[in-house]
């Protein structure tokens, strides 16, 4: 996570990098961390798949998409 950037990267299969904003949909709190196989936003309990979508509400939104892509040993926010 960037968080100064508010960027959340994600690597749900090998060798491929999503980007989305890490202010959760619900209330636009910044989310607190990828965890056992989602995004987690601590302020209400809503979590994100590692595509983006909605895995467990109150959020009905997915994340918003931020473009990345992998630049050696970097990964960088377009």
């Amino acid at each position: 996570m960037f968080q100064a950037l508010e960027v959340v990267v994600t690597q749900p299969t090998p060798g491929r990098y999503e980007g989305f904003s890490a202010i959760c949909t619900h209330t636009a709190c910044i989310v607190a961390a990828v965890a056992d196989g989602t995004i987690n936003c601590a302020c209400h309990g809503s979590r994100f798949n590692l595509d983006g979508t909605v895995a467990n509400g109150p959020a009905e939104r997915p994340l918003n998409v931020r473009s990345v892509r992998v630049d050696g040993a970097k990964i960088v926010l377009e």
